[in-house]
């Protein structure tokens, strides 16, 4: 099972108490995030995913820069770990639940989330056996 998403991935900013009335734009621009998430119904199984964030190319790229780029792993800010801390946060009040994935980014033309289904092992002794 593959599905794609064409959301921008973004991260969940640092948040204070005042965030509940003050506007910051990391702040709104997650909670427009979330509210993409929620839209396009993105769901998660509980183990066994791959998550791939298309990270969008930056503009000011020259064209042989973008195609030297495109398909290629993104390797600085925002780590991949954080990425997937905010797509879990959108999706779900508690994550605790959650015991198997897998992250990874790559550049592309535009800003796109990709959720794999993955095989996996059900117990820890079935995966010991292998």
């Amino acid at each position: 099972m593959t599905k794609s998403y064409p959301i921008k991935p973004n991260t969940k900013p640092r948040m204070t108490r005042s965030d509940k009335w003050k506007q910051r734009p990391c702040v709104m621009q997650y909670r427009d995030y979330k509210d993409e998430i929620r839209k396009a119904c993105v769901d998660l199984p509980e183990g066994g995913y791959h998550l791939i964030f298309v990270m969008p190319m930056p503009e000011s790229w020259t064209k042989k820069k973008r195609d030297e780029m495109r398909g290629k792993p993104h390797q600085q800010t925002p780590d991949k770990d954080n990425l997937e801390k905010g797509l879990l946060d959108a999706i779900f009040n508690e994550d605790s639940h959650i015991w198997d994935g897998r992250v990874s980014k790559y550049w592309g033309d535009e800003g796109r989330i990709v959720v794999k289904q993955i095989p996996t092992f059900e117990t820890l002794e079935e995966a010991l056996k292998h």
